[in-house]
């Protein structure tokens, strides 16, 4: 089990990076369409990062998986009400919907 964890959690570390890193154009437009604050998106990047920066660190530590994945968890499930809101399409929708269910697979795991 401990080899699905330390997978789940690379996955979603990288997923998190790449969207924050890469594709952060995309992350404006849809900050933009919510209606929120630059403060916002910066406060909520800056933490995603390093909570998807803990989760690899959980790999060697697991004491940080919990936090790190409830805290994630947490961040898909606004980013699920904020794509409701926006009246999004399910394909806009599914990138963190994925993600919370594995954030609630690791806090289960962990528990």
């Amino acid at each position: 089990m401990e080899n699905y964890n330390a997978v789940v959690q690379m996955a979603i570390a990288v997923s998190v990076a790449f969207v924050w890193i890469f594709r952060f154009h995309n992350v404006e437009k849809e900050f933009n369409q919510f209606g929120l604050s630059v403060v916002v998106r910066s406060f909520v990047g800056a933490s995603k990062i390093a909570l998807a920066t803990l989760l690899l660190v959980g790999i060697w530590y697991p004491e940080f998986i919990i936090i790190s994945a409830a805290l994630m968890g947490f961040f898909m499930v606004s980013a699920q009400y904020f794509h409701f809101k926006a009246k999004n399409p399910f394909q806009q929708r599914l990138p963190s919907l994925i993600l919370l269910l594995l954030c609630l697979f690791l806090v289960g795991t962990a528990l």
